[in-house]
């Protein structure tokens, strides 16, 4: 979704390769051999392995809303599984398995993890690192939970009053602190709209450099967590920020979509069918009635001990504001959960005026498809 290998806070998804059994869990079981008859048993594998790109949070809130209430953590290998549930609590028949991404996979890009890992039913996908990696392994992204890219960038409002975009910032001129690579930078700086003196990539996802400097710098983050740590977690600044979202700014790329191998498309298609829907009304449930998935969230969190830190405060923060700005939500139709191809050819068009390593040929349709979407579930 994000980038996340490298949001590092100091205070702080289906794919048989080849065959459907070959999705199963480590144990590689049959849908008969699964918590029982339901709605996905006759059709999807024993279990759904989902990789995700980072240490549970609510953004990832659908996929936790799909757990059941005897789910598991696994601390060693940084896993929650359980039953996966519908949106009536119905046991469905099959396993949900939730891994984590980030330092937990050595940092790799999800794609590779799933290159890697024949286990894995689906994967984390963002258009950009969707298009870099195509060639070698084609992904098809079949929902997408998150509507809207989180990743802003932000400013001390009393420092820059007069700053509202990024490109205001610039056009001041004004030095952002961001990890290196990042595709929004490439194109904006093929843009115009910001220039290569003033990108500092030497930030390491913590808050000290931007509180030392009084705010005199931007820097990168994410809608739905840092303004509400910089206020209330970051004590020593412990003021609001200002901020624009990378999508606001012009690149609309889609992130944290649930992708497929492009090779399992057949044997998943009757399991797609189903299990689509179920995650399109979780995003919906989740932002409607976030708390006892947050509790899972916040209690894998906790179990994992790790420097990663997410509690109640931030994690409330996250779903309010993925409501607020529609983070999760319906795109220019109706329904929730499909995507706009004209949007995602802007993105890759984009990305292909900057100069950056993608196909020259590649397409929205071939990253995406609608097929499984029930258009008729919606915010």
């Amino acid at each position: 979704m994000r980038n996340k290998t490298k949001r590092l806070l100091l205070a702080l998804p289906l794919v048989a390769v080849g065959a459907i059994s070959a999705c199963g869990g480590d144990d590689g079981g049959s849908a008969s051999e699964s918590g029982g008859e339901g709605v996905l048993s006759e059709a999807c594998p024993a279990t759904l392995v989902v990789q995700t790109d980072w240490f549970p949070e609510s953004e990832h809130g659908a996929l936790y809303q799909m757990l059941g209430e005897d789910y598991s953590v696994d601390v060693a290998k940084k896993i929650v599984s359980g039953t996966l549930i519908d949106s009536s609590g119905n046991d469905t028949g099959v396993t949900l398995e939730v891994r984590t991404g980030g330092p937990a996979i050595g940092f790799q890009p999800v794609s590779a993890t799933m290159a890697a890992d024949e286990s894995i039913t689906m994967g984390y996908a963002a258009t950009d690192d969707q298009a870099f990696s195509y060639d070698d392994i084609p992904l098809l992204s079949v929902v997408a939970p998150l509507e809207i890219n989180p990743q802003i960038i932000m400013w001390d409002p009393e420092t820059y009053p007069d700053v509202e975009t990024i490109a205001d910032l610039g056009e001041q001129g004004i030095t952002m602190n961001v990890f290196a690579g990042g595709t929004y930078l490439e194109v904006f700086k093929a843009e115009g709209v910001v220039s290569e003196d003033q990108i500092d990539p030497s930030y390491d996802g913590g808050p000290s450099r931007f509180i030392s400097e009084g705010g005199k710098i931007a820097q990168q983050g994410f809608a739905s967590a840092e303004p509400w740590q910089y206020k209330n977690e970051f004590t020593e600044w412990g003021k609001d920020v200002k901020y624009q979202l990378i999508h606001d700014a012009g690149f609309e790329i889609y992130a944290a979509t649930l992708a497929i191998r492009q090779s399992d498309k057949e044997a998943l298609s009757d399991c797609l069918k189903l299990f689509v829907p179920i995650v399109q009304q979780a995003a919906i449930d989740f932002v409607n009635g976030p708390d006892r998935a947050n509790a899972i969230i916040i209690d894998a969190v906790e179990q994992y001990a790790d420097f990663w830190v997410y509690g109640e405060g931030v994690a409330a923060y996250s779903v309010e504001t993925q409501k607020e700005l529609g983070l999760v939500g319906n795109g220019p139709n109706d329904t929730l959960g499909d995507f706009d191809f004209d949007r995602a050819n802007k993105a890759l068009q984009k990305m292909k005026d900057a100069g950056l390593d993608v196909p020259a040929d590649l397409t929205a349709e071939d990253m995406y498809t609608n097929e499984f979407i029930n258009p008729e579930i919606g915010l």
